[in-house]
């Protein structure tokens, strides 16, 4: 178990991110880890994998290859998975599931091509252990095999993670379209921001807290999979004793309670049950007491800290929630609330944010963008975003944009420097895409 083909998948944008993270968690040299489309692979030990399980923050699975080869047919398919000592891996007692992903295969159907494998793991079960073969499972199997189809290549794979990896253990209270924890890591990994004390961190879009969460993990060392299980504890390399020795060295390594004298992340967002469910999430991930979390509209808030930071900001858009200063329909809710009491300087407020919502968000960044310029000099803003015109919107330049893949949209997270004066756009401001 010490030359395993590990394979970690990744969201597109994110490799290089991964490869580093990955080259500190099994310290490799960077070199050693080699960063492809969509993941990175590296040899590594079992002892590897399950460190990579515990703290890749980037990383979707560990994934261990145990075959790679060619295929034409379905035919073909089923000799390869036929070949592979699936028996050192689980018993025949565990419920199974085959996923299958492609790109450019010529077989007419995936779901056909799953199928096949699946016959062959039972097939092999079948002759080498007197005929009982594992059940399939679609929920909950204890063990996932992965096949990934190339035009004339098949790779498999065992699955040792289990549950995604960005289901940390700690999110119970979500909103609508929570960023996953993965991207959120992937966010601050590209921000360049290690946890340091002396640098703020803020986003003033925070819903349920992800970003935050996840930056104050790093700040305090805490491992990501440390209140989750792993498929690989069901697995037959498995051993308890190992695996409780990793997990102790990774508990050593936190900062220990009370190290903090105030707290140096900071959250809000105008929807005040999502900073409820934020500050539930941050109890829960054990990092309460160094986010400060509050309510408040992006459009109004002051800067949470004197020294100048750094903000991190996914703010709602298109096909998650509509831009504006008073978000979606937590926006419409407030708006019917303040119209029902009647306080005219209130109404006027809302009425005023309400001429934000445009289509586009276009004049909710140019006042978001005005805002942090007037109120955050000296602060770097990180927006995640599929609108590839978002400099020219907000009349910023961007001093950086990095290509970064949140699910199946296509967004860039743009760098802005905030620095004192008019929003109003310069010559050659709008960037192209």
């Amino acid at each position: 178990m010490n030359q395993l083909q590990i394979f970690l998948p990744c969201a597109a944008g994110a490799e290089a991110y991964l490869g580093t993270e990955v080259a500190q968690i099994t310290a490799r040299p960077t070199l050693d880890v080699q960063c492809w489309r969509g993941g990175v692979l590296l040899q590594g030990s079992w002892r590897d994998a399950m460190q990579l399980n515990l703290h890749s923050r980037i990383a979707q699975r560990v994934l261990v290859q145990l075959f790679h080869g060619d295929y034409r047919s379905e035919q073909d398919l089923y000799r390869a998975a036929s070949e592979v000592a699936w028996e050192i891996w689980f018993t025949p007692r565990q419920s199974i599931k085959v996923e299958v992903t492609a790109q450019h295969s010529p077989l007419s159907s995936l779901n056909f091509a799953a199928l096949k494998i699946k016959d062959a793991v039972c097939d092999r079960f079948r002759a080498k252990s007197g005929g009982v073969r594992p059940d399939v499972d679609t929920h909950w199997p204890d063990i996932r095999i992965y096949a990934h189809l190339t035009t004339d290549t098949v790779s498999l794979y065992v699955d040792t993670s289990g549950e995604a990896l960005f289901k940390r253990g700690w999110r119970e209270d979500k909103g609508e379209a929570p960023l996953k924890e993965t991207l959120a890591a992937t966010l601050i990994a590209a921000s360049g921001w290690t946890g340091d004390a002396e640098q703020p961190l803020y986003d003033p879009c925070c819903g349920s807290g992800t970003i935050a969460i996840e930056a104050a993990q790093i700040a305090l060392r805490i491992a990501p999979g440390s209140l989750r299980h792993f498929a690989f504890e069901k697995m037959l390399p498995f051993q308890a004793h190992v695996w409780q020795a990793i997990k102790a060295d990774a508990a050593r390594a936190q900062c220990p309670p009370g190290a903090l004298d105030k707290p140096f992340i900071f959250g809000s967002d105008v929807a005040h049950r999502m900073v409820d469910f934020a500050q539930r999430n941050a109890q829960r991930a054990g990092v309460a007491g160094a986010i400060e979390f509050r309510g408040g509209d992006a459009l109004q808030r002051l800067p949470p800290s004197e020294l100048a930071g750094l903000m991190i900001v996914n703010p709602p858009y298109g096909e998650r929630i509509a831009a504006a200063g008073l978000a979606g329909s937590g926006f419409a809710r407030q708006r019917h609330a303040v119209v029902s009491r009647g306080d005219p300087a209130q109404v006027a407020a809302v009425a005023g944010r309400e001429l934000a919502q445009t289509e586009d968000g276009g004049e909710f960044f140019a006042q978001l963008a005005a805002h942090w310029k007037k109120h955050y000099p000296g602060w770097t803003a990180w927006v995640l975003t599929p609108d590839l015109k978002l400099p020219g919107r907000m009349r910023l330049k961007e001093s950086r944009r990095v290509p970064m893949w949140n699910g199946p949209i296509e967004c860039r997270l743009f760098r802005f420097d905030m620095v004192r004066g008019s929003a109003r756009a310069t010559p050659g401001a709008a960037a192209a895409p």
